[in-house]
C-alpha cells in the first residue's frame, strides 16, 4: 500500500505542472479558463487522494498510545 501511495502522489505532483495548457486560451462551459477548470478538478482529485491517505495510512495504534487507552 505504501508503494501505491508515494506512485499515485508522484503522478500527481507531475500532473500539477500543466504545461499543456499553458498556450490554451479555450474556455470550458463558455466561460471558466481550461486551465482553472482543470486545477479544479486537480484539487478535488488531490482531495480525494489525501482522504485516502489518511483513511489507510493513519497510525491508529500510536493516536490510541498518546492517548493512553493502549494495554
Amino acid at each position: 500500500m505504501k508503494f501505491l501511495i508515494i506512485a499515485i502522489f508522484i503522478i500527481l505532483a507531475v500532473l500539477h505542472q500543466d504545461f499543456w495548457n499553458w498556450d490554451n486560451a479555450n474556455n470550458v462551459l463558455g466561460f471558466i479558463p481550461v486551465g482553472l477548470a482543470y486545477h479544479a478538478g486537480y484539487s478535488i482529485v488531490a482531495a480525494l487522494f489525501w482522504a485516502f491517505v489518511i483513511k489507510v495510512a493513519w497510525p491508529t495504534k500510536l493516536e490510541r498510545w498518546a492517548d493512553g487507552e493502549d494495554d
